[in-house]
């Protein structure tokens, strides 16, 4: 087994890249007006960067890159608290520096357009925050879900194409969920972002519900 170091590291890259390219894609579409990403774009954006990591760390750590899912695998008795403590620390300091680095490579104008890409309500469309807990606790157990099925549950029979799946349930998610609340499912990336772009709003619905 890795040590937790090791593992730790594994979670900040990987919760880092997710915030990087994920929101980056969300400010990318925005800036363009839709352009040539639009929520498709951001859907497999987010997808895409999730599957990739997921095989590059997964034997090193799980590759949760989520304190939900973190949090799933240790109710599921998978994981110790010390480890999924650590892992917890370790995605939310991946989460800033992935949102940090993007507003630092970013011009200001086009990263404060888009909130930095962070995650918000959209009571325009009529989406209360009561709504918007219910739609992120559904779309997170869609991805927790899948995780225990493909890389948790040693009876499965997909674990070495695991990040596939799971990419797969962030595009599905976000295809649904990401012009509504922005489909976080991840705490940590909502924190990340939250902190950096001073956007608090609706902050705890993102922490409620995934």
């Amino acid at each position: 087994m890795k040590t937790i170091a090791e593992q730790a590291v594994a979670e900040f890259v990987g919760t880092l890249a997710l915030v990087f390219i994920g929101a980056g894609s969300v400010v990318v579409a925005i800036g363009n007006g839709g352009g040539y990403t639009g929520l498709i774009g951001v859907a497999l954006a987010h997808g895409v960067v999730l599957a990739t990591f997921i095989s590059n760390f997964g034997h090193i750590s799980g590759a949760h890159f989520n304190p939900a899912v973190t949090m799933a695998v240790w109710v599921g008795g998978k994981i110790e608290t010390i480890r999924a403590g650590w892992y917890v620390v370790a995605q939310i300091a991946g989460a800033t520096a992935g949102a940090g680095l993007l507003r630092w490579v970013l011009p200001e104008q086009i990263w404060r357009d888009a909130s930095l890409g962070a995650t918000t309500v959209n009571h325009q469309l009529g989406i209360t925050n009561g709504k918007a807990v219910l739609l992120e606790a559904i779309l997170t157990f869609f991805l927790a879900t899948t995780v225990y099925a493909a890389a948790v549950d040693d009876r499965g029979v997909f674990k070495s194409i695991a990040g596939l799946a799971i990419g797969l349930v962030l595009v599905f998610d976000i295809l649904v969920g990401g012009q509504l609340t922005g489909a976080s499912m991840n705490p940590a990336r909502t924190f990340g972002l939250a902190l950096v772009a001073g956007e608090w709003a609706d902050f705890w619905v993102y922490v409620v519900g995934p």
